[in-house]
């Protein structure tokens, strides 16, 4: 676990400081490229959190309801179970910021500028789908999902504007997946988890070895998280018209 987070915590910082030199460069922000240091984890990060922590439950409990899904019992107490809850959260959240600020950061945003947003959020969500097929465990349908997560997530920048609860969103649904709930992701239980659960019936259904993520159901949640988004937050505020119109220093 410290390898993700240091792990995490290295690619994170090297794609922060590359974004920063473009953005001196181009006489832009990082904000610019959705991640503004005044807004961090204000009140829309933590409604990307519950958000997304719901989404992973109505899943399992979508399962739970087919009879192809079962909870268990728990596999840590007390000090140990606080101490794999924490670690876990810093584990997701730099997990949160790594993938989202580099598949939807700096090059989303300068792939807008060249063919506009939805052709940019299409091909990065592609990509994003396809790397998930280099994890362990892995196949064709957990990464159209993985794929489709990442359409939701540009979704999201779209209408909040920056990354923000992009973030809270994807860090928690990782958490309540990996430590809550304790299922695979991407075919990988990890150590430290809280439940001990169970799987039985149709993979697709299940997501067998892949887990949750693998699921029919899943594509069901995330049509639903985008219909929910759709209606709450309705007005589309990425990319930022006055960072559209800056242009590099001697231009």
């Amino acid at each position: 676990m410290t390898s993700v987070i240091v792990g995490e915590a290295i690619v994170f910082l090297l794609f922060l400081f590359a974004s920063w030199i473009m953005a001196k460069i181009e006489g832009r922000t990082i904000g610019d490229y959705g991640l503004p240091g005044r807004k961090a984890f204000q009140k829309e990060f933590w409604q990307g959190a519950i958000i997304g922590f719901m989404a992973m439950t109505i899943l399992l409990g979508t399962l739970r309801a087919l009879g192809v899904f079962y909870f268990g019992a728990f596999a840590l107490h007390g000090g140990e179970l606080a101490k794999y809850a924490a670690l876990w959260g810093v584990a997701f959240l730099l997990v949160g910021f790594t993938e989202e600020f580099s598949a939807r950061g700096y090059a989303l945003f300068t792939l807008t500028t060249g063919v506009g947003f939805w052709p940019a959020a299409l091909l990065l969500s592609i990509a994003f789908g396809a790397l998930h097929l280099g994890n362990g465990g892995e196949d064709w349908l957990g990464a159209l999902s993985a794929g489709s997560a990442g359409f939701l997530f540009c979704f999201i920048l779209r209408r909040t504007g920056d990354l923000w609860m992009a973030i809270g969103f994807h860090a928690a649904w990782d958490w309540a997946e990996t430590f809550f709930y304790g299922v695979p992701d991407s075919g990988q239980v990890a150590p430290g988890h809280m439940l001990n659960p169970s799987f039985h019936g149709l993979k697709l259904l299940t997501g067998g070895s892949v887990g949750p993520e693998g699921s029919v159901v899943c594509f069901a949640v995330l049509i639903l998280c985008w219909i929910f988004f759709h209606f709450w937050l309705p007005d589309a505020k990425y990319p930022n018209p006055a960072g559209l119109g800056k242009l590099p220093h001697g231009m």
